[in-house]
């Protein structure tokens, strides 16, 4: 095999590589938006069905739409061909990555509300 030959066959190679992970991102992203369309549709209706704790139904929504967005965001990195387009990257994934945090604690908070709530209405029981 000559040094060409290698060459030629890691080009193909990079190039398979970097057709995957743009398909990966794109599919990242999609499940993301799909995601969070459902969530909101969900808790539109929801809403309208006057159903309690809305807010924790969107805040998971939000915080699994935000997971498939930032794995897609992390799988950039991996296509990023200069240093300014990994310092964005790499912004966008701490901001994402900050948001996903807070949305969390809310969810942890709003799941604490309804188990004093649970626990209040089983007392009144009593």
């Amino acid at each position: 095999m000559s040094i060409d030959a290698i060459t030629n066959a890691i080009d193909v190679f990079s190039d398979y590589k970097f057709i995957f992970v743009r398909v990966a991102i794109i599919m990242c992203d999609v499940l993301g938006i799909m995601v969070l369309v459902t969530t909101v549709a969900k808790s539109i209706y929801k809403f309208f069905h006057h159903e309690k704790h809305i807010k924790l139904t969107l805040a998971q929504g939000i915080a699994l739409a935000l997971e498939f967005k930032l794995a897609g965001e992390v799988m950039r990195t991996v296509t990023a061909r200069s240093l300014n387009e990994l310092i964005i990257l790499g912004t966008i994934i701490f901001l994402r990555g900050a948001i996903t945090v807070l949305i969390h604690w809310e969810i942890k908070a709003e799941m604490a509300e309804q188990e004093q709530e649970k626990k209040m209405e089983r007392e009144e029981k009593t």
